[in-house]
């Protein structure tokens, strides 16, 4: 061994093949190898709420024979859904040489708003694909989320249960807030602790904002290595108490172009969106509803869902 490296090349060699492979390691670590950091735990106090409205609402069904289980059975179509928490419909149109989809969802209560992690764990490289989180939640309806996992920073709250509490870097920091009554507001997360995000029930971390206080703020000047480019796109917006809109556009083919980021929220102001929300788009953009992926996922390669570390989903479980 001492006579190999007696010659200063081959030490450059020893040192370039440490270098190479402490290289790779890094990029295996942060985007492959997966790291399950804690489960998923949910508030307890939700938790709580909820075991007591399920056993207030037997002891009514008890107390009430006459009650037929056709009132609480939920009415589906190909394009809409409602049961007495939930009403969802879906449209398909055409905009900017592009297919968008929106729902329109309005909801009883904030609970039925709720995010879920793959794997069930909260984690770097732990991913699934929408449709198999949705379907594991008993979803009705899904999105893909703000794909955390990607990132070492960003806040991340679900649920109620705060997993992150690292703010991403000043200028590109926005954050969205969802509290425990479903209202929506934006935050920077330099400005905000994370910790002091009490009575909130999500955070999301990817952005930017689209629409603030009833107004676009976003232009074709603004963030243009975003804006101007035209792809697939997944947001979310409020029109006001526990009424939603949510838009996921196809992109990156020759039926579809995609969206920029003033298109979308030109989308969400036109149906009276009071905060909307860009999240993750391009191959993760997935809209899914009752068992079916509504739009078609692609990343400019292959025309297949793409797996991510998380989503936000409308179910009753």
């Amino acid at each position: 061994m001492k006579k190999f490296l007696a010659k200063p090349y081959r030490w450059a060699a020893v040192l370039a093949f440490l270098l190479t492979f402490s290289f790779v390691f890094v990029l295996l670590d942060t985007f492959v190898i997966p790291k399950n950091v804690t489960e998923v735990k949910q508030r307890e106090a939700a938790e709580a709420a909820e075991q007591q409205n399920t056993a207030s609402e037997q002891q009514s069904a008890a107390e009430d024979p006459t009650e037929s289980g056709s009132e609480t059975k939920a009415a589906v179509t190909d394009h809409s859904y409602q049961d007495k928490n939930i009403k969802i419909t879906i449209d398909a149109v055409q905009a900017y040489d592009t297919t968008i989809y929106v729902a329109d969802i309005q909801l009883s209560d904030a609970s039925y708003l709720k995010t879920a992690l793959a794997e069930n764990s909260f984690g770097r490289n732990l991913k699934e694909t929408t449709s198999d989180m949705a379907e594991e939640h008993q979803a009705v309806f899904a999105i893909n989320g703000d794909y955390y996992g990607f990132r070492n920073n960003g806040y991340v709250l679900r649920n109620g249960v705060l997993y992150r509490d690292t703010a991403r870097e000043a200028g590109k920091d926005e954050a969205l807030v969802i509290d425990d009554v479903g209202n929506f507001s934006i935050i920077n997360e330099n400005a905000v602790c994370a910790d002091s995000l009490t009575n909130t029930w999500q955070v999301l971390s990817f952005g930017p904002a689209l629409i603030e206080n009833g107004k676009i703020v976003v232009d074709s000047t603004s963030e243009v290595s975003q804006s101007k480019n035209s792809n697939p796109r997944t947001a979310i917006g409020q029109v006001s108490g526990l009424h939603y809109i949510v838009i996921v556009s196809d992109g990156r083919t020759e039926e579809s172009a995609g969206l920029s980021l003033l298109e979308l929220a030109q989308e969400f102001a036109e149906r009276g969106c009071t905060v909307a929300y860009n999240l993750d788009g391009g191959g993760s953009s997935t809209m899914y509803f009752n068992g079916e992926i509504v739009n078609h996922p692609t990343d400019g390669r292959s025309s297949q869902q793409r797996e991510v570390s998380d989503i936000v989903y409308i179910g009753n479980e």
